[in-house]
């Protein structure tokens, strides 16, 4: 398994990893990251919000499997965003992969990070907990998925 920044050849790999994963979970609906404007060009939304970055996890055949990454939502907070692995490829340790690499880079420029998901997803809940997220009474101001409903924020300085 390979970790790296996303390239613009991986946008349409990680637009169907996305919408697969999203779709298994039966959160293929609106006020999803299902819907969201920029899922067909990633590399390139993380290329012009900075600070910003988007990491994916390529298996030995060169296949997209997983990624995460962060961007700016608020002053001096980003948000963990789009943390997904492929069916195939979970329990084995993944997304404490994506996790310590997007935390480590989002630590540079940010202070906290925010994320947004949705109570349905109980092992996504448990690697935040696991990782020193705290629940959230609300959403920040500046936040776009109206169907999720669980907001968490992690301090990283």
């Amino acid at each position: 398994m390979k970790i790296r920044p996303i390239e613009e050849k991986d946008n349409t790999a990680v637009y169907q990893l996305i919408r697969a994963v999203l779709k298994s979970e039966h959160l293929d609906i609106p006020g999803t990251a299902y819907f969201d404007e920029n899922l067909k060009q990633l590399s390139h939304f993380y290329a012009t919000h900075q600070p910003a970055d988007y990491f994916v996890i390529e298996n030995e055949a060169g296949e997209i499997v997983g990624g995460a990454g962060f961007a700016p939502i608020s002053t001096g907070i980003c948000e963990l965003q789009k943390l997904y692995i492929d069916q195939n490829y979970r329990k084995k340790g993944l997304s404490k992969l994506l996790m310590n690499q997007v935390l480590s880079a989002a630590k540079k420029d940010y202070q906290a990070i925010y994320l947004e998901t949705h109570h349905d997803l109980k092992s996504a809940l448990m690697l935040y907990e696991r990782y020193g997220f705290e629940q959230r009474l609300a959403p920040l101001p500046e936040s776009e998925h109206a169907t999720m409903d669980v907001w968490m924020i992690k301090n990283l300085t």
